[in-house]
């Protein structure tokens, strides 16, 4: 709720209160009369402003009541303005790998830690889309379809763990495929897919350029980031001794991850640590915006009777003052 005015071009007409209060003062000390009388005796200990206080009142009434009816003249409305935004969101599929390789510390405190946190603060502000959440390794797990509900689906992207070594591998086509048929019905303007891996695919009975072509089709935009610095990681591996840590060489098929994303019509980036991950989330985000209009309809509510009773019966206190206990005699 708003307070506002209809014409507040009169409220210069305020300044007239002031000016009169001015004039008011100015007349009341030059307006004491003189009488004569052979003996003041009778007179003394007489204020000679007594009962002034009385014309004091009757002025101050009429001049509240003239600054009321000028905000009466003003118009005071109350304003409720209502918005209808018309909005035509995005469907979304994040794919995340949970590999062992996922344990790598080249990113802080590791790289999963790291893609999880950016990975919610994309979600966070995506608030017109549905977006859904498969994680793979050998096999692909879908963890969140697609939803509104972003919290709940940060919590799921809060719980997400390495994937148990039985179940190790990068199923780069599989991830895909459970993507495109969470996407494949969607109706939305635009689809898209965020894969997020560090190797390259060794896992999974489909080949992930074969994936990518069907995923097009469909009408899929595939956005394909691998994570890991160039060379050499650390990498903490489980031994009977206890865990320790291993430089291995970082393998990111970043030919394969190139050739999906021109594929489908997106794009391919490289993120050697938890600062450039976070810009190329923020850079996905920015490519993949939503459009909406939005509407606003301001309801009026007329205050003005407000002003203008409360001069009225000033006027009229006034009036029965002046004609009863204020009344004065010749």
């Amino acid at each position: 709720m708003v307070l506002g005015f209809q014409n507040p071009g009169y409220s210069w007409l305020l300044l007239l209160v002031p000016v009169l209060l001015a004039v008011y003062i100015f007349w009341s000390r030059k307006r004491f009369g003189t009488l004569r009388f052979s003996s003041i005796q009778l007179l003394a200990g007489l204020s000679r402003t007594s009962g002034m206080w009385r014309k004091h009142v009757l002025f101050s009434l009429r001049l509240l009541a003239v600054a009321a009816l000028i905000v009466a003249l003003m118009r005071p409305q109350e304003r409720n303005a209502l918005q209808e935004m018309n909005a035509e969101g995005i469907d979304i599929m994040l794919i995340i790998d949970i590999s062992g390789s996922m344990r790598a510390t080249d990113f802080k405190p590791n790289r999963l830690e790291a893609v999880k946190k950016v990975a919610q603060a994309f979600v966070t502000q995506r608030t017109n889309d549905r977006i859904g959440l498969n994680v793979f390794a050998r096999e692909s797990f879908m963890q969140c379809p697609l939803t509104t509900d972003l919290i709940r689906l940060n919590e799921f992207i809060a719980n997400i763990s390495i994937v148990n070594e039985k179940f190790d591998g990068t199923a780069i086509g599989m991830a895909l495929a459970g993507g495109i048929n969470r996407l494949r019905d969607s109706e939305a303007k635009s689809k898209v897919m965020v894969l997020l891996s560090d190797g390259s695919n060794n896992a999974g009975e489909l080949d992930p350029i074969t994936t990518s072509e069907l995923a097009r089709d469909f009408g899929i935009r595939i956005y394909t980031i691998g994570a890991g610095t160039r060379g050499i990681a650390e990498l903490p591996v489980q031994t009977p001794a206890g865990m320790r840590n291993y430089q291995v060489k970082v393998d990111v098929d970043e030919e394969s991850l190139t050739k999906i994303a021109e594929i489908t019509g997106g794009k391919y980036f490289r993120a050697t640590d938890e600062h450039s991950l976070a810009a190329i989330y923020q850079e996905i985000s920015e490519m993949e915006t939503t459009q909406y209009s939005v509407r606003e309809y301001v309801q009026h509510a007329e205050l003005f009777y407000i002003p203008l009773m409360i001069a009225l019966l000033l006027l009229v206190i006034e009036y029965v003052l002046e004609r009863s206990i204020f009344r004065r005699f010749p």
